[in-house]
């Protein structure tokens, strides 16, 4: 099914540009980023969704995607280490939730798995660092149904969904950079932002707009695959301050009992009473 908005394609020749013009899509939903972590799935799980299911509504924030390879735990901790990829490629990584357990007790880690992780950007470094929130492992839907299961981009080892607003871009470095926004905890609690950096190209007018990723990892790299702007990330009205224009009208002032009156050019103004000065006692 086509969506309206503007599409990206990366190009290996020439810079992506898009066909269409930029149109802005109406905002159907609030900003929520939807939990979307696969963590320790059963069999009856795996029956009912992906990886990386569809987005829940058309403006949800997110970043996940699948790295496939080694985990390798640091000499310190189980939680903390890096990804061996299958290009040789480490990526710096944490373990989090209940996936701590299923490492522990089910995973060999002798052996790649398809790790389910929410991306980061190291701002000191613009070093790629990854959340593993759950592992995927198909070959469990496979002897369960004994059927072949169809590829989907979504389940792809590499394969990334980044939807955000687009803050900065820098062409000659191949530089797209996002802000998406993190659920928050309790309805107390106020949204949080991270930036992530992506490689690729924009053109027109991309910042300050809602867009559609889908991003392949290379080396150690977020790259743009296609994108979708889907119009203006935000719909407020700049106001004054205080949320509001004070006016001021030159032909009228207050009188000291607070009523309006008009003032006739020329006339003078009345005098303000004096306020006494004390008197020092030498």
């Amino acid at each position: 099914m086509n969506r309206p908005g503007n599409r990206f394609t990366e190009s290996p020749k020439t810079p992506p540009t898009p066909e269409f013009p930029l149109q802005e899509v109406p905002l159907e939903s609030p900003h929520t980023e939807a939990d979307l972590a696969v963590e320790s799935a059963t069999p009856e799980e795996v029956k009912r969704q992906q990886p990386i299911p569809p987005p829940s509504h058309l403006r949800q924030y997110r970043a996940i995607g699948l790295v496939y390879g080694h985990y390798q735990r640091s000499e310190e901790q189980l939680t903390k280490g890096n990804i061996l990829t299958a290009d040789g490629t480490l990526i710096d990584s944490v373990i989090l939730g209940r996936v701590i357990s299923l490492v522990k007790n089910h995973l060999d880690l002798e052996k790649p798995h398809l790790w389910v992780v929410y991306p980061r950007t190291r701002q000191e470094n613009d070093a790629l660092h990854v959340q593993i929130v759950g592992v995927w492992e198909p070959e469990t839907l496979k002897k369960e149904d004994d059927q072949e299961i169809e590829p989907l981009l979504a389940s792809t080892p590499g394969y990334f969904s980044i939807r955000g607003e687009v803050i900065f871009t820098e062409r000659e470095n191949q530089a797209v950079v996002v802000k998406i926004r993190q659920m928050p905890k309790t309805e107390a609690d106020k949204p949080k932002f991270f930036k992530l950096k992506l490689r690729g190209t924009l053109s027109g007018k991309p910042i300050s707009r809602f867009w559609d990723f889908q991003v392949q990892l290379k080396g150690d790299a977020l790259t743009i695959l296609e994108g979708l702007d889907l119009g203006f990330a935000s719909k407020k009205k700049p106001m004054g301050k205080g949320g509001f224009k004070k006016t001021f009208d030159k032909n009228r002032h207050l009188s000291g009992e607070g009523e309006k009156r008009p003032f006739t050019p020329g006339q003078s103004p009345i005098p303000r009473p004096s306020r006494p000065k004390p008197v020092s006692e030498n």
